[in-house]
């Protein structure tokens, strides 16, 4: 744990003083082939910023995530599942194929706003086919929410959000992605009925 804190350290001395320019590459390393995620520079830029100067960080984060993520995703389209071999264990490749299989494209806004880390999803993405258009558009508003509402929290909270997002970040997530997966099944649900009755009405008629 020492090493992997002065790494931390070591990395945001580099990246911190470039301000939003630091941030950008460093989200858009995030999502393609940094192992630490985007809040150890996005919250201190944050607090050191009036309001809205964290929402402009959120936003610069979310589009350098964004971008990284569709390298992420080619890199997985072309280096296959050989390249997820390379990086993450299998039990977390098994983990990522079986969302992409219960929640198809939904699985990258799940796994995107979670603390699952977010180059497996976008390797992944590419390496299991999924389609790019609906691969940029989860991640957009994966990404997009997940740091826009820890901006809201800084906002509101101040310096306190460090502790309070150690406390309760996985009970937002959770809680954010429950609303969500029922959701899904609700849509999943009504579409079907909606097939069924056009097919009973194409029967009657």
């Amino acid at each position: 744990m020492g090493f992997l804190n002065g790494l931390m350290e070591n990395i945001s001395s580099v990246f911190l003083p470039l301000g939003w320019v630091g941030l950008f590459f460093y989200a858009f390393s995030e999502a393609s082939f940094n192992p630490f995620p985007v809040e150890t520079i996005l919250i201190p830029l944050m607090l050191a910023s009036p309001p809205q100067g964290a929402l402009f960080f959120a936003l610069i984060a979310t589009l350098g995530s964004v971008l990284g993520a569709i390298l992420g995703y080619y890199m997985g389209y072309f280096g296959k599942v050989a390249i997820l071999d390379r990086f993450f264990s299998k039990n977390k490749i098994g983990k990522i194929h079986n969302l992409y299989n219960k929640y198809e494209s939904w699985a990258v806004f799940i796994a995107g706003f979670t603390p699952i880390p977010f180059k497996l999803v976008t390797i992944s993405g590419g390496a299991f086919y999924i389609n790019f258009k609906k691969f940029i558009i989860f991640s957009t508003l994966s990404r997009g929410l997940r740091f826009f509402l820890e901006a809201l929290f800084v906002i509101y909270f101040g310096k306190q959000v460090i502790e309070f997002l150690d406390k309760n970040f996985g009970l937002i997530t959770i809680g954010v992605v429950g609303v969500l997966i029922i959701g899904y099944w609700i849509f999943k649900k009504r579409k079907k009925l909606f097939k069924e009755n056009n097919k009973d009405s194409r029967f009657l008629g």
